[in-house]
């Protein structure tokens, strides 16, 4: 079975992180890892288009029940009609999890990823602390290959 990598990112991207998803998406589709994104626009498109130029496969989990709000770039397009619940999708059917950047459902991705136990691994974005200002330990990266090599290194694919 594949490993599966979600990236995770706002759909309003700087030219950057669009940049920089491109890359973690070729990176991803190279090395025969399934990505898997929220199927919009922006980081998910870009790292989309990354992983397909590469030969990858592409899944994503759209949070619409329309199928042609997809990105052009997709192998699957699955439409859940879950709005942002689909972020918690994304993130379940993830080994693995590379954010970058960050908006409200980026934080939310990061979120349930730490809860769950599913390993990821920042590119600039959020950082955090608790609830008594402790900086909360996520693992940063300052490029796209370092940010797989970091995952790569923490993830375990699941059975089935």
């Amino acid at each position: 079975m594949n490993t599966h990598i979600a990236v995770v990112g706002a759909s309003e991207a700087t030219e950057t992180e669009q940049a920089i998803a491109t890359e973690v998406g070729r990176l991803i589709g190279s090395r025969g890892y399934v990505l898997v994104t929220g199927g919009l626009g922006g980081v998910m498109a870009a790292a989309s288009r990354g992983a397909k130029d590469a030969g990858g496969v592409c899944i994503g989990l759209l949070p619409t029940s329309d199928r042609t709000t997809a990105n052009e770039h997709l192998t699957a397009a699955i439409p859940t009609g879950l709005g942002e619940l689909r972020n918690g999708l994304v993130v379940r059917s993830a080994d693995g999890i590379i954010a970058i950047g960050g908006s409200w459902g980026t934080l939310s991705e990061i979120a349930l990823a730490m809860r769950t136990g599913v390993p990821i691994v920042r590119i600039g974005g959020w950082s955090l602390t608790d609830e008594k200002g402790a900086s909360i330990d996520l693992p940063s990266a300052d490029c796209a290959e370092d940010a797989v090599r970091q995952l790569e290194a923490m993830i375990e694919p699941r059975a089935g």
